[in-house]
């Protein structure tokens, strides 16, 4: 059976969070049917579904976590199976310009007649109209992100052909960097912070579409950041990371890399630093195998041991060494108590 749950801020605030689940092989083929039953209830009058059709064999199980920001969604998608043709958008109040993230699987889009297919991979984004007609399908253990967003305000930069990019640009990252922190804390904006939400969102998708980030946009400074911080937390072993590597990486300036981070009272070396350091306490409070300290100094890329020491310990209020005791003792079993009432 499909699963729906909302999730709303619990001082009673408008509900922006839904989820929807249809995954369960018995759904069969009412698959498409539950999934709309489920989306209707939550958010169908703002955003309607278009006709789905199956086919003969197609299949329609599918799992969706999302964010409603106004007049746009960010989805998080997994599928079991997928396969069908959509119908096209009912009546103008349904035009909206989509952007598939693939980050696992594969998405096969094709025209009207059945031409121009388009296969879009894990890496790969798509963004198009959701006019025309479309055969889609997508291979089973597919994640993805999806964006719905307003065709007013998108259109005349989408035009009519899909666009396809690689997700790893300095445009997409930012932009879904941007996505994930909006989505996590959604149900805790303000009516004008979920303005502002929106509004940079789409100013991040007119980037995608342009192929270039306006990286003199205050109000942009926060998702380049976060998007510097990701690519960070990924490198954190690669002994050449650093700000002017991370920047290259990003195709930014490297000015524009540190004044993004200024915002955040944080530089860029403090933040790879900090990250390094939580990476080496985890292994310190390990119970088997736990490095030495001038193992995790090399492994985390400190100068020797005495410049880890001090960055741990301004950072953690102790030295590596009282802390891996301290760990030692907190996972020591406690004695095991003897009942007075009974005998040895």
């Amino acid at each position: 059976m499909g699963s729906t749950t909302n999730t709303g801020p619990a001082a009673g605030g408008p509900r922006r969070t839904f989820a929807v689940d249809v995954t369960d092989p018995g759904m069969g083929r009412d698959g498409f049917g539950a999934f709309r039953r489920g989306w209707d209830a939550q958010v169908g009058e703002a955003f309607p579904l278009p006709t789905f059709d199956t086919g003969a064999t197609g299949e329609f199980r599918v799992g969706v976590h999302a964010a409603k920001v106004r007049d746009t969604v960010i989805a998080d998608l997994h599928s079991a199976s997928i396969a069908g043709r959509t119908q096209g958008v009912r009546d103008r109040g349904d035009d909206r310009v989509l952007i598939h993230v693939l980050r696992r699987g594969a998405w096969r889009f094709s025209g009207p007649r059945d031409d121009g297919e388009i296969t879009v991979p894990a890496g790969r984004f798509i963004a198009r109209h959701n006019g025309p007609p479309a055969q889609f399908e997508v291979e089973p253990h597919t994640k993805a992100t999806v964006l719905i967003l307003p065709a007013s305000v998108l259109r005349p930069m989408a035009g009519d052909r899909p666009t396809v990019g690689a997700a790893v640009s300095t445009e997409m990252r930012v932009l879904m960097a941007h996505a994930g922190m909006v989505a996590e804390s959604v149900n805790d904006f303000t009516p004008a912070g979920a303005q502002a939400a929106r509004d940079a969102l789409i100013e991040l998708v007119k980037g995608v579409l342009r192929q270039e980030v306006d990286d003199k946009e205050p109000r942009l400074a926060t998702a380049l950041a976060q998007a510097a911080k990701d690519v960070v937390d990924g490198r954190l072993d690669d002994p050449d990371l650093s700000p002017s590597s991370l920047a290259r990486e990003l195709n930014i300036s490297i000015r524009t890399l540190h004044r993004a981070f200024s915002a955040a009272e944080e530089s860029v070396g403090a933040y790879i630093r900090r990250r390094r350091l939580e990476q080496a306490r985890l292994q310190l409070a390990a119970p088997f195998d736990r490095p030495s300290v001038s193992e995790l100094a090399a492994r985390w890329h400190f100068a020797d041991s005495s410049h880890f020491i001090r960055a741990f310990k301004r950072q953690y209020g102790q030295t590596p060494a009282r802390f891996a005791r301290s760990s030692t003792r907190a996972q020591e079993p406690s004695p095991t108590r003897r009942n007075p009432t009974r005998g040895p």
